[in-house]
Parts: structure tokens; C-alpha cells; sequence
């Protein structure tokens, strides 16, 4: 099965995400902060990258890891409201598919959503997969 980096500052998502993910056969790396995958990310192969993006340096970690590795799927997830109710403010979920994410969660995270996105993210073929 694949390789998959998943970067969260919230221990709890990293343990439901990593035990959603081992369970279907796959090996997963945590990380709680942006440099930290980015070293672990250029320092060892991985299939996926799943990243929150409400976490400090999370948009530039996925901008350098698109770059680093291009053909690595990312999956930006966030829990959060980008702004107060009834407040416009930018779409951080839709930036960072502009970065390079390929698509991207709502938190909570529903195991069902979650691994329909690795599998799709993952299927061979789907080097242009976008989903929203």
C-alpha cells in the first residue's frame, strides 16, 4: 500500500487519521508542525501528504512540497472557519489547491470521505485528480 505524511498540530487527527489509514494497509508518518515534515518530506518517499492548513507555515509547506516533489498528491484539510459568520474573508481550503493540494477535507473528519480521497489521490492514472 502507499506511503502517506500526514502533518496536524492536533494529536488527535494525526491518531484518528494515522488509525483510519493502517487499518486499509497503509504506512503512516506523523508530523505537528510545517518544518518538521518538510524535513521528514525531503527525506523520505511517500505516496500521499495530507496537511492542515490552519496550522503556522502549513501553505508554504505545501507550496515547497508541490515544488520539491510535484507528482506527490496533497490533500489540505482544516476544521476551522476561515472568518467569523457572515464575515467574507479568502478561501484557505480553496488556496491551497492553488498551491498544489489536488484536493481537499472539512474537518471533522468522516472515515468515509477520508479514504475515498486517498483512494483517489492514489489510483494510478490520477496525476490530475481535483477534487473539492
Amino acid at each position: 500500500m502507499a506511503s502517506i505524511l500526514i502533518v496536524d498540530d492536533d494529536k488527535v487527527v494525526q491518531i484518528f487519521t494515522k488509525l483510519m489509514l493502517e487499518r486499509e494497509g497503509h504506512s503512516v508518518t506523523c508530523a505537528s508542525d510545517g518544518p518538521r515534515a518538510r524535513h521528514i518530506f525531503r527525506n523520505a518517499d511517500f505516496d500521499l501528504l495530507i496537511i492542515d492548513i490552519f496550522m503556522m507555515d502549513a501553505l508554504e509547506t505545501i507550496k515547497l512540497a508541490h515544488q520539491y516533489r510535484p507528482e506527490i498528491p496533497i490533500i489540505g484539510m482544516s476544521g476551522r472557519a476561515a472568518s467569523p459568520a457572515g464575515v467574507p474573508a479568502p478561501d484557505f481550503l480553496a488556496m491551497s489547491t492553488k498551491l498544489g493540494a489536488v484536493c481537499r477535507l472539512q474537518k471533522p473528519l468522516k472515515s468515509a470521505v477520508l479514504l475515498a480521497h486517498v483512494d483517489q489521490c492514489l489510483a494510478p492514472g490520477n496525476g490530475s485528480f481535483r477534487l473539492h
